[in-house]
């Protein structure tokens, strides 16, 4: 009888391995998703006009940066200029994580204290997390940990239009998608993860403006960006099977050092559960030249109404990188004690059980689509002293669907994945489903001509959640949010203007524990990672972010 428990519990980690692992590609899908996500981390550190409008500049472009809201603004600027920006942001990261009544993982109480380690048996119940520290990533080395205190971000630009001509031509640097950030080693949100960073940098982005007549202007570019998604991550794996294994190794006495079924079974190589430490993960892929293209139309029938809209092209890529997964002595030990007995030996070559491997690591590369955008709105002088700005806008984060993920050579986990989830992994290949939808947004401004040198600005953008209520998580606590901001216009002389903004974005969400499966489901069949089972969390986001743009001809 007790042999035959031995061969039922290889084959329950044989699922539960499945079930954690599959952290790679959630850590991928969700940075982002990093990120970010009410309408992701789009727009946050574009230009300083814009964010001061709310973002509802579609029929008012900003400066040179029209490259990126609509290209036909371009035609609204003259001789040859330069535009710099600098973009300075806070953010702060919270998370709590509270055991409801009779919280416990297979009648096991996570508030009860562990005898193995004098402690609460969840270390993770009851606290909370919190970061301020940015990230980036930097081609070539990586995730990068910021100083403490506000990130900056600069882009830059220029425009040549020659004297009576009807074409405009520019190009910039800048950063349309970036979100990063990195946790203490300690900080009960490491598992969702302890550092990420998603990021899509504009590096050239030749454009031309082209105006029609005094009525229709329209323009179009080409745009080469470079991808990436990194993260680091501890894993642990809070489920009805490691709470399984933990009874049994409390059964089989394990903490006496003895395996009393030795050689037929052995349970005993290490300490597992429920709330213990499996490994840690590291996922870095990147695509260095990812090209889409955007179109712009601006049409001004009088000299007071402006409607403009523009579309930026999705972009297909094939981002390559590479992965480690460093396990724990005591996971690895359990699965080579496990192999080491006779009926494990048996079981693990039917089966395709984790030999206990202390170390995974190769080369992993990800299919991912960067979403279509369409965004249109309008521009309304109501009064010589007033103008209003509205837009809304729609992206395609429907293609977030699923991720799928494809390793260099045959790996452990992936085997064990295949077995329960045959429609989702093979030896070699894993897809993650993610059920993102696509999202309208509001942007609302308004800009009061004070002098005919000084214009006071305010705005605010609806950003809806892209993410699904059963798909919530920690990291990408961006919920349905709404962006304020404020700013200003200073035209210094004739060939200089000054912009800067002053904005804020908040959002919280409470997910009760068993209603996101990306995050606190403690079902056996759950698939995906739940590193918060059974636990009600609460996430806030706030981002505090300040722009200055300096625009000068030359």
């Amino acid at each position: 009888m007790c042999a035959n428990d031995g061969i039922w519990e290889g084959m329950l980690f044989m699922g539960l391995l499945n079930h954690k692992i599959r952290i790679a590609g959630a850590v991928a899908a969700s940075i982002a998703s990093c990120g970010v996500h009410g309408q992701m981390a789009q727009n946050l550190i574009s230009h300083p006009k814009a964010l001061a409008l709310g973002n509802a500049v579609t029929a008012d472009p900003p400066g040179i940066m029209a490259i990126h809201y609509n290209p036909a603004g371009l035609t609204k600027l003259d001789g040859r200029q330069l535009e710099v920006n600098l973009t300075s942001a806070y953010l702060d990261i919270d998370a709590d994580f509270y055991a409801p009544e009779g919280y416990n993982i297979f009648g096991i109480d996570g508030l009860e204290i562990d005898p193995r380690t004098g402690r609460q048996r969840d270390p993770v119940a009851n606290t909370h997390s919190h970061t301020n520290t940015l990230a980036l990533y930097v081609p070539g080395v990586g995730i990068q940990r910021l100083p403490p205190g506000p990130g900056l971000a600069p882009s830059a630009g220029i425009s040549i239009n020659p004297p009576g001509s009807k074409l405009t031509f520019g190009n910039a640097f800048y950063l349309p998608f970036v979100a990063g950030f990195v946790r203490d080693s300690d900080d009960p949100g490491r598992y969702q993860p302890k550092a990420a960073a998603l990021q899509r940098a504009t590096y050239l982005s030749p454009t031309i403006g082209y105006k029609i007549n005094d009525e229709w202007a329209v323009g179009a570019g080409i745009h080469l960006s470079h991808m990436a998604i990194a993260a680091d991550q501890f894993m642990r794996a809070p489920n009805l099977l490691l709470g399984v294994a933990e009874v049994l190794q409390d059964a089989f006495n394990c903490s006496s050092g003895d395996e009393p079924l030795a050689p037929w079974i052995a349970l005993c190589g290490g300490n597992v559960g429920p709330w213990d430490d499996i490994g840690a993960l590291s996922l870095d892929v990147q695509e260095s030249i990812s090209p889409t293209y955007a179109l712009g139309v601006l049409w001004e029938p009088t000299d007071w109404f402006t409607w403009g809209a523009s579309y930026t092209s999705e972009a297909d890529m094939n981002l390559k990188g590479k992965f480690s997964i460093e396990y724990t002595d005591d996971w690895s030990g359990f699965w080579q004690s496990v192999n080491s007995s006779i009926l494990g030996a048996i079981g693990s070559a039917i089966l395709s059980l984790p030999s206990g491997a202390p170390r995974e690591a190769g080369n992993v590369s990800m299919d991912l689509t960067y979403p279509q955008h369409f965004q249109t709105g309008i521009s309304v002088d109501v009064h010589p002293k007033l103008t209003l700005n509205a837009d809304v806008g729609w992206t395609d984060y429907s293609q977030w669907d699923a991720f799928n993920l494809e390793f260099d050579r045959t790996l452990e986990f992936l085997n064990a994945a295949r077995i329960l989830s045959p429609e989702n992994a093979t030896p070699t290949t894993l897809k993650l489903p993610l059920g993102f939808e696509d999202v309208w947004n509001w942007g609302f401004g308004a800009e009061f001509h004070a002098t005919s040198r000084l214009d006071l600005r305010a705005g605010v953008e609806i950003r809806d959640s892209v993410i699904p209520d059963d798909q919530r998580q920690v990291m990408a606590p961006f919920g349905d949010a709404k962006l304020y901001s404020v700013g200003m216009g200073y035209r210094w002389d004739k060939k200089t203007e000054i912009d800067m903004n002053l904005s804020y974005l908040h959002s919280v969400e409470y997910i009760p524990a068993n209603t996101s499966c990306n995050l606190n489901c403690d079902n056996i069949s759950n698939i995906i990672y739940n590193p918060y089972a059974a636990l009600n969390v609460k996430t806030s986001l706030r981002v505090v972010m300040a722009g200055l743009s300096f625009r000068t001809k030359f």
